[in-house]
């Protein structure tokens, strides 16, 4: 069993790489809730400054250097006695009072060694309209909507992008009847449809032309 004491003094170079690659997780989840939340990842390396990512810290005054918390060496306490973190999500407060949903997970490094903590606290105490409206578009952008294709088949994914992209292609009154087959699968070669196994044969078919002719335009794309 790996103690507390350890974890402070034996990190190796490949612990620090695997916590950073958390990092960019980090800024996507906060970015994706909005300001309300804020996301912190701690480094066992140093449990005197263990924080070492924060986004939107201001929610709890805290910063790049600041300290683990009591709550959570009690978790990495817990953690290694029974390898589960407890509570998993809970209610907290703030120094200043605030409301906090909070949700915590242990990284592993190594052999399961814990190198860390990804922890995301939710600001509840702002009015809920105000919470919601950062999860809402903004009704004054029209230019909110992006198109995705939800499938759990890769065909059904190509075929959506084929739809979109003949449709694009069609209201493009520049492009001639000759060259749309062109246009068309490089609006695809653009969006990395060809990245998808099936998508050759799949897009080929449907635009009557032959695979060969599909991979003519790919080569063209390329150089």
């Amino acid at each position: 069993m790996i103690s507390i004491s350890e974890l402070t003094t034996k990190f190796t170079s490949n612990d620090r790489e695997k916590l950073a690659a958390y990092f960019r997780l980090a800024d996507t989840i906060a970015d994706f809730v909005g300001p309300h939340c804020e996301v912190v990842i701690h480094s066992f390396e140093s449990l005197e400054k263990s924080v070492v990512k924060i986004v939107n810290g201001h929610h709890t005054g805290r910063e790049v250097g600041s300290p683990i918390t009591d709550l959570g060496l009690r978790m990495l306490s817990a953690f290694e006695k029974s390898g589960n973190v407890t509570p998993k999500s809970y209610f907290a407060q703030s120094k200043e009072g605030a409301l906090l949903k909070s949700t915590t997970c242990i990284l592993e490094g190594e052999e399961g060694k814990p190198i860390g903590m990804f922890c995301i606290n939710m600001n509840l105490s702002f009015p809920f309209p105000d919470i919601i409206k950062t999860l809402m578009p903004d009704v004054n952008n029209t230019a909110v909507s992006v198109s995705e294709n939800f499938s759990a088949c890769a065909n059904d994914v190509v075929a959506q992008a084929l739809d979109h992209a003949m449709s694009e292609v069609e209201k493009d009154l520049s492009i001639n009847a000759k060259s749309k087959n062109r246009a068309i699968t490089k609006l695809l070669f653009e969006g990395g449809i060809f990245e998808l196994k099936e998508a050759t044969a799949i897009v080929s078919e449907r635009l009557g032309i032959t695979r060969h002719a599909i991979y003519k335009y790919l080569r063209e794309f390329k150089s």
